[in-house]
């Protein structure tokens, strides 16, 4: 049996017991932080409002070019249909 081993892994579990009390001491009544850490945004980014303009400018072409298409096939169907 290692004393020393045991030692020290009673003053690591000591120090993390400190901690855990002041952690609790710094709770008020309502069980919440008086501290208020900085918390990390989560979810999505917002945009901007150039950001916004540029993604619909973006999205217009996109469906503008996927109509033209899509007319254009329907075209090349026609035209088919009415030779045969």
């Amino acid at each position: 049996m290692d004393l020393y081993r045991i030692i020290s892994e009673l003053e690591q579990e000591r120090k993390r017991l400190q901690r855990i009390i002041e952690s609790l001491e710094n709770l008020d009544p309502a069980g919440d932080p008086q501290v208020h850490a900085a918390r990390k945004r989560r979810g999505r980014k917002s945009m901007d409002r150039t950001a916004r303009e540029e993604v619909s400018a973006r999205m217009k072409r996109y469906w503008a070019k996927r109509r033209a298409e899509r007319e254009q096939q329907g075209r090349n169907n026609d035209s088919e249909n009415v030779t045969a």
